[in-house]
């Protein structure tokens, strides 16, 4: 007999270990996202105005401030973080056996290499617009 469907979404997992915390952590993550892209855009889109941005301006202004990169950096993996579990979940409501092994493999691959090279362009990217 199949689990019972659930109108709010995928229902707990019973017990604890790993999927409750993926399941929280899922939650978690989406509050986090919410409040993360609402603040970001009020803030590039209502306080400072949009004609004026540019890629000096972002140079300048935004990425010349430890605290924005590290804000972009934990959106930026906060994304991909809900974006890679909640592929996790659809592989494996739809896939079985060799077939699940190998997608979530390459799912977990995909999801390091994205981490290193995010994390790399916003810690490392320097000020790349030419001053006059």
């Amino acid at each position: 007999m199949s689990a019972p469907y659930s109108r709010s979404g995928r229902i707990r997992p019973q017990g604890s270990g790993f999927e409750l915390a993926v399941w929280y952590l899922m939650r978690l993550t989406g509050l986090a996202l919410f409040v993360l892209v609402l603040s970001h855009y009020l803030i590039l889109h209502v306080l400072y105005d949009p004609a004026q941005q540019d890629a000096s301006w972002i140079a300048d202004i935004r990425w010349n401030s430890t605290f924005w990169r590290a804000s972009d950096w934990l959106m930026l993996m906060l994304v991909l973080f809900h974006a890679v579990m909640g592929m996790r979940v659809v592989v494996s409501d739809y896939l079985g056996g060799r077939a699940r092994f190998v997608v979530l493999s390459l799912l977990y691959l995909v999801a390091i290499m994205l981490f290193a090279m995010g994390t790399m362009v916003v810690f490392t990217l320097e000020n790349i617009v030419p001053r006059a």
